[in-house]
């Protein structure tokens, strides 16, 4: 491909070119940056609202689609062998059982969804391309725990306490996410595939 025909890839942290150890050392601190952020929170009923969503996509978005769901799944199996990782300290199984079941699912998902589309260039300087990317990452964990709060409580409880007062949230942490890599990319966080 001609030099005029290079595109442009979003990998800050040069994950594809490191090897498994130093690989495995990011999804280590993915899980301690994902554990701080869950102790970020406004208690609310039936779920707080924290900055998880947040780290989960950034983590996507800076981790890849691949490393960045690894990190979340490893993070959720520190949760399920007790480790206080999650909102509010949680750990153990209950939550993975509970009114939390369906969101701690589409985590994994969520991480995925923005790495695949961070991937894709919706990132970096494209502002809204990445505001979108984050916002459909934060709607597809809405999406998932809403419905499992609706079989556990009803459909209109369900969108009453499991989506409605998340929306404005998702959008603000989904703006913040877009500025910050926006940030990052103009610091110089580019890499050039040619």
């Amino acid at each position: 491909m001609s030099q005029s025909h290079a595109i442009s890839i979003f990998d800050p942290l040069r994950l594809g070119d490191r090897s498994r150890i130093m690989q495995a050392i990011f999804v280590v601190a993915g899980t301690l940056v994902l554990a701080v952020a869950s102790r970020i929170s406004v208690p609310m009923i039936p779920v707080p609202i924290t900055m998880q969503t947040f780290a989960l996509t950034m983590i996507g978005a800076l981790y890849g689609w691949r490393l960045g769901g690894l990190t979340v799944l490893v993070w959720l199996g520190e949760a399920a062998l007790g480790m206080p990782v999650l909102a509010n300290g949680a750990g153990g199984l209950a939550p993975f059982m509970g009114p939390t079941a369906g969101y701690l699912v589409s985590f994994p998902i969520v991480a995925m969804v923005a790495g695949w589309l961070a991937e894709k260039g919706w990132t970096g300087e494209r502002y809204i391309s990445s505001f979108a990317a984050h916002l459909l990452a934060n709607l597809v964990c809405l999406a998932i725990g809403g419905a499992w709060l609706a079989v556990l409580l009803g459909a209109e409880k369900g969108w009453m306490f499991g989506v409605a007062p998340f929306i404005l949230g998702g959008v603000l942490k989904s703006a913040l996410a877009a500025a910050v890599l926006m940030g990052i990319r103009n610091y110089g966080g580019r890499k050039t595939a040619h």
